[in-house]
């Protein structure tokens, strides 16, 4: 082998080499900062539910407004956004539930998937109980099992993810953000 050779054999190698370890980097990147302790979070905007509670094994009645039971599974796969509201509903919390209404419009072609329950009393004024109606179903926990997680302070609104199995997924406590909570549904529902 002559010179001219060995040196295009010593760069084509240096060459495989680089290439190599341009595919390599990120892969060792994350074994370091793994071995060191840092994983990077899917966090969502609400807090998870522990224990984790399932509606449909606890057998949770929930009394729709015009006497029906509401069903935690549907006849397809969608997910529920559960709306408690506080002692007297009134101007803050409307702007929340417009608030949550606004998010699942802003699922776009995956509205269809969410479904939205308001438990509590409706608001006095008739024209609020009847813009509220056209998006929201209305009904009463029959056996207060989701008192824990109903606000105490008048005029607020928390709320509860539940998955289509009847999984309640994660806990939005009163004064929680409209726009984490939309970040959240677009993660969970595609």
């Amino acid at each position: 082998m002559n010179t001219a050779e060995s040196k295009s054999l010593r760069k084509s190698r240096l060459y495989l080499l680089l290439i190599a370890l341009v595919f390599a980097a990120p892969m060792i990147v994350a074994g370091l900062l793994t071995y060191g302790g840092w994983q990077p979070s899917a966090k969502g905007n609400g807090q998870p539910i522990v224990p984790q509670r399932n509606f449909v094994d606890e057998q949770l009645r929930v009394q729709l407004a015009d006497g029906q039971a509401y069903a935690w599974r549907d006849s397809e796969p969608r997910m529920t956004l559960l709306a408690l509201a506080g002692p007297d509903c009134a101007a803050r919390c409307l702007d929340t539930l417009t608030a949550m209404a606004k998010a699942r419009v802003m699922l776009s072609r995956n509205q269809s998937r969410l479904r939205l329950l308001y438990l509590g009393t409706p608001p006095a004024n008739a024209a609020d109980r009847t813009a509220m109606a056209s998006y929201w179903q209305l009904g009463r926990d029959v056996d207060g099992k989701l008192a824990r997680y109903r606000p105490a302070t008048p005029d607020s609104v928390s709320a509860v993810l539940v998955e289509s199995n009847g999984t309640a997924l994660s806990f939005y406590p009163a004064g929680f953000d409209a726009a984490g909570l939309l970040r959240d549904l677009r993660k969970v529902i595609k």
